[in-house]
């Protein structure tokens, strides 16, 4: 009996990241017995994860069906996209294929993790490879990163093409136009679906090209020859880099890179060819001193505000290298990402009040954005012509609105998906619909491993955080059946010299519990720590309306 369209196997779409938030993008396409996955990103912990370093996607349905993955194709180098590989690779060591300076970025990373034997392939846009099933072909993009692809991949049930993160820059600062002739012949042979990103589904109208950041640069330079330049930018958007050094070359500055991010891409790019100086252009940052103020440029991290990063420290005065004054001006070439407001304006404020004159993205147009507005999204779908279609790469509202643009176009709303971590969709050439949900979520990441970070122990670390630490020693003598000591140790909470009588007071509660109870006769303490913890709470929150963390320990004499 033949088996008729309708009921042939269905393409399985399955996301493990990168749906219903910013950041861990991770796809994975199965059909029959192949996985393919696409990209294997992270992101930054939010602040109700403390002590938490990293967030990766939860893999766990790749582990149990290991022998079926053919491999990872990366569609760029950002580490939303790369950064869980040295966490992945380690349990899942099969073939991840991207482009040059892509996976010279991934292998800087998996060095710095000690991740060995992984098999690392280099593509060019334009070529194909095939995984099992399915075969895949790398279409050159524009992103604010340099070898950026989209991928067209041909599987047994359709055609599914995945635009990765994208915009349509017609004036490159490479001259590497995304290939729009090739996307159009894809969509005249027939896409089944599209999976297109939609972070900047919000911005009307079209973004504009790089290459109008270098004209800003330009006549900041020319307002500030006499001043030493700070630039601080994404470490990854080699482009503007570039742009940055070309310009300090025309202005006979030299070039100082700040930050270790920074020092390594540009290492890695320079080494690949993707960057482009000459040596004697460079100065150290430790050799700054030796040169003239109207004669260098120094580019460093820190456009988000983070903590630890260069322009955060030199802002709070806590790099010794590097002292601002007067005579600086500081460019932010960056845009908050949301929930980074806070921590940018608060450097902005701090270099003003060094006497810096400040430059960021509201003042003057000294970034753009490496992500594509409406125009250029409704340019994709007008080529691409999809059967059906999943926003992907945002938060829930961005796909939502995405996903109001497909209809506006005429997709009908059966034919469009909004999906979540952990969907995992059915395509077949006449239907779409929601399946059974596969493991997923995110692995935390801390100086001890992956994973071993809970939501219990969050949920400690946050009280701890907030409340602070009570901490109960109680000196038990179990053959007399009495409490020979109590001491308290206090910790983010009150401390003894501010709060004698308090404490006081709380040794005699855990003394008043200990009488109520026949301490002979205890087998476990565990009974006993918690009436402790119990009366202690009680007592502690009357008194001074606050929660510590409460730790009794019991000491057996």
């Amino acid at each position: 009996m033949h088996r008729s369209r309708t009921d042939s196997p269905a393409l399985k779409v399955i996301f493990l990241g990168g749906v219903g938030e910013i950041g861990k993008n991770m796809t994975a396409l199965e059909f029959a017995g192949d996985i393919l996955v696409i990209d294997c990103g992270s992101c930054f912990p939010n602040v109700d994860m403390p002590g938490v370093d990293l967030v990766i996607p939860d893999t766990s349905y790749l582990l149990a069906n290991k022998d079926r993955v053919r491999g990872i194709v990366l569609t760029h180098g950002h580490e939303d996209h790369i950064g869980a590989l040295p966490y992945v690779l380690k349990d899942l060591n099969v073939p991840v294929y991207g482009t040059k300076i892509t996976l010279a970025l991934v292998e800087a990373k998996l060095r710095e993790q000690k991740v060995e034997n992984t098999r690392l392939n280099i593509v060019k846009p334009g070529s194909t490879v095939q995984f099992g099933c399915f075969k895949v072909e790398f279409v050159n993009v524009s992103h604010s990163i340099a070898g950026s692809c989209a991928l067209a991949i041909t599987t047994p049930a359709g055609v599914v093409f995945h635009t990765g993160d994208f915009k349509v820059d017609y004036t490159p600062v490479d001259g590497n136009v995304i290939n729009l002739q090739r996307i159009a012949e894809i969509g005249n042979r027939g896409v089944l679906l599209l999976l297109a990103e939609s972070t900047n589904i919000e911005r009307p109208g079209s973004s504009m090209s790089e290459t109008t950041v270098g004209a800003s640069f330009n006549n900041i330079f020319a307002d500030n020859t006499e001043r030493r330049i700070f630039i601080a930018t994404f470490a990854s958007n080699i482009h503007r880099v570039q742009q940055i050094i070309d310009l300090a070359a025309k202005y006979k500055r030299k070039v100082a890179f700040c930050g270790r991010s920074m020092i390594n891409i540009a290492a890695v790019a320079m080494r690949i060819g993707e960057l482009r100086y000459s040596d004697d252009m460079i100065v150290d940052i430790d050799k700054i001193k030796n040169v003239p103020d109207n004669e260098l440029v120094i580019i460093t991290t820190g456009s988000q505000g983070e903590p630890m990063s260069a322009l955060t420290r030199m802002a709070s005065d806590e790099m010794a290298k590097v002292k601002l004054g007067y005579n600086d001006t500081v460019i932010i070439s960056a845009s908050p990402i949301p929930g980074n407001e806070r921590m940018v304006y608060n450097v902005i404020n701090n270099l003003y009040r060094h006497g810096c004159r400040v430059i960021y993205e509201s003042l003057a147009e000294v970034h753009v954005s490496g992500h594509a507005y409406q125009e250029e999204l409704k340019l994709i779908h007008s080529l691409i012509k999809p059967k059906f279609f999943m926003p992907v790469h945002g938060e829930h509202r961005h796909q939502k609105k995405h996903a109001e643009l497909a209809m506006r176009m005429g997709m009908p709303s059966s034919n469009i998906i909004v999906p979540d971590i952990g969907n995992q969709v059915l395509v077949k050439s006449r239907s779409i619909s929601i399946g059974d949900n596969v493991p997923a979520g995110a692995l935390l990441v801390d100086g001890l491993g992956v994973g071993d970070v809970g939501s219990t122990v969050l949920r400690d670390r946050k009280h701890l955080a907030e409340e602070g630490l009570f901490l109960i020693v109680i000196g038990l003598d179990r053959e007399a059946g009495k409490v020979t000591s109590v001491d308290l140790v206090s910790r983010g909470f009150v401390y003894a010299d501010d709060a004698e009588e308090l404490l006081e007071e709380a040794k005699k509660v855990v003394l008043r519990v200990s009488d109520k109870i026949d301490l002979k006769e205890i087998e476990d303490t565990t009974v006993y720590k918690n009436l402790v913890r119990k009366e202690i709470k009680s007592f502690l929150f009357k008194e001074t309306h606050r929660s510590p963390m409460i730790l009794p320990i019991v000491a057996e004499n």
